[in-house]
């Protein structure tokens, strides 16, 4: 009873304390040794598309493409996200969900409810320098990817997946077995799984009072269309350098046999019976006009050699921070696959709380 009564003490003293940084949440002490934080973020969108690729609620790696152009007005808020830390010792574990559930407009409808189905980011269980269950590819260099209205900006140009894994970290180097799975290749039945080999992925993160650098290498077994085994190879260099005051510039390189990793449906991994090549680079830089008020352009570019497909995303956005939660922007861009001759023109406005 006494520890019962304890915990609930505790716990009513925590919820009178809220973490000072915008982006830590409400943290709960629980006991000397058990802490738990809730986090994430409410964000409304209201985008406007004008041209032959069908409107979306975000721009990724390919889109519909439209006899004639078309304008579309769309308002959602599915990038809202809700997350939870425990964390008893050196042990931590954290879940994340938003709700993009049913593909890029989260499954809703636009007729009475507008309903959006929730959707698992991240689950994993983190003790000591051994990381195990869903989260960020250990490919990528989050910090790389650039601050846009636009769910992450050229994300047709970014390394950027979510998968299950087993990362070891020491220090700059990260290595990490991950889910395997070959985009374009072989299908098997609908009860059989076909990769069988784990995604092998090596990472070494230079950092400093300048930013960071990571340099990551990439080693797959994929499976063609006639359920042959096919190796690949792929790299990439990331990173985001401090400039001048709270300036930044960001940049991702990626090459080789990279596939399914860079572009989000950009680039496939098997191309009938042979291993498809990518060439992706993106850019972006962050000026701050003032303490609360800042801009970014971007450009990110994906290239390919057997579909060859040459895509492109580039934007330029103002968001102004009215306080450390609650901030409003405003982005135009354009996303373009000139494969197809196609692009389509976006304005899209935001408004974001932080909890």
């Amino acid at each position: 009873m006494f520890t019962f009564q304890k915990n609930k003490l505790l716990l009513a003293t925590g919820l009178l304390t809220i973490a000072g940084a915008a982006n830590a949440g409400y943290s709960f002490d629980l006991t000397d040794k058990d802490k738990i934080t809730f986090g994430g973020f409410i964000k409304a969108d209201a985008r406007y598309v004008n041209g032959n690729i069908g409107a979306t609620d975000y721009w990724y790696g390919g889109g519909t493409v439209l006899d004639n152009s078309q304008s579309n007005l769309g308002i959602a808020v599915n990038e809202t996200r809700f997350n939870a830390k425990y964390q008893h010792g050196d042990v931590t574990g954290f879940i994340e969900m938003d709700f993009y559930g049913d593909g890029v407009a989260g499954g809703g409808n636009e007729v009475i409810s507008n309903s959006s189905h929730p959707r698992l980011r991240h689950a994993f269980i983190k003790y000591q320098n051994i990381l195990a269950g869903q989260t960020w590819t250990t490919f990528m260099n989050t910090s790389a990817l650039a601050e846009a209205a636009d769910f992450g900006g050229p994300l047709v140009a970014a390394a950027f997946i979510r998968q299950s894994q087993i990362r070891y970290t020491n220090g700059g180097l990260q290595l990490a077995i991950e889910n395997p799975e070959t985009y374009g290749g072989y299908r098997g039945s609908k009860t059989t799984k076909d990769d069988s080999v784990p995604d092998f992925i090596a990472k070494y993160t230079f950092k400093g009072d300048w930013g960071n650098v990571s340099v990551s290498a990439l080693a797959r077994q994929l499976r063609s269309l006639s359920n042959d085994t096919q190796s690949a190879l792929g790299y990439g260099i990331a990173g985001r350098i401090n400039t001048f005051g709270k300036d930044d510039f960001r940049f991702q390189l990626h090459g080789g046999e990279v596939g399914r990793y860079v572009g989000v449906t950009a680039s496939t991994d098997m191309v009938g019976e042979e291993v498809e090549e990518t060439t992706s680079i993106s850019v972006a830089y962050r000026h701050f006009w003032t303490d609360d008020m800042r801009s970014t352009v971007f450009y990110g570019n994906t290239e390919t050699d057997l579909t060859d497909r040459d895509r492109s995303h580039w934007g330029v956005n103002l968001f102004k921070n009215v306080t450390k939660q609650l901030s409003f922007g405003i982005e135009v861009g354009n996303f373009q696959m000139a494969e197809s001759d196609a692009d389509s023109d976006y304005v899209q406005f935001s408004a974001k709380y932080v909890l």
